[in-house]
């Protein structure tokens, strides 16, 4: 697990005040919505929405590779640091 991940980990849980939720319980691959940790199309909203603030990174609703992008922790890690580099 990269320091990037563990950093998410505790953004999502503390972002979206997920109670009874530690880092250690999410893992990277795991689905962020429905399946796996059960968010939703709101928490999704708000979670970009603070990435976008928190990591100056750019989150296009309508690009096609979002989804792709908040299926999990790991794919979240390597967009912000494909941004970062970009």
């Amino acid at each position: 697990m990269t320091s990037l991940e563990t950093e998410l980990k505790a953004f999502i849980i503390e972002t979206l005040n997920l109670e009874d939720v530690q880092v250690d319980d999410i893992d990277s691959t795991e689905a962020l919505f429905v399946d796996g940790l059960g968010l939703d199309s709101i928490d999704a909203l708000e979670l970009g929405v603070a990435l976008q603030k928190k990591y100056d990174v750019r989150i296009d609703a309508k690009d096609e590779n979002v989804k792709m992008h908040f299926a999990s922790v790991r794919n979240l890690a390597t967009f912000i640091q494909s941004e970062k580099g970009a």
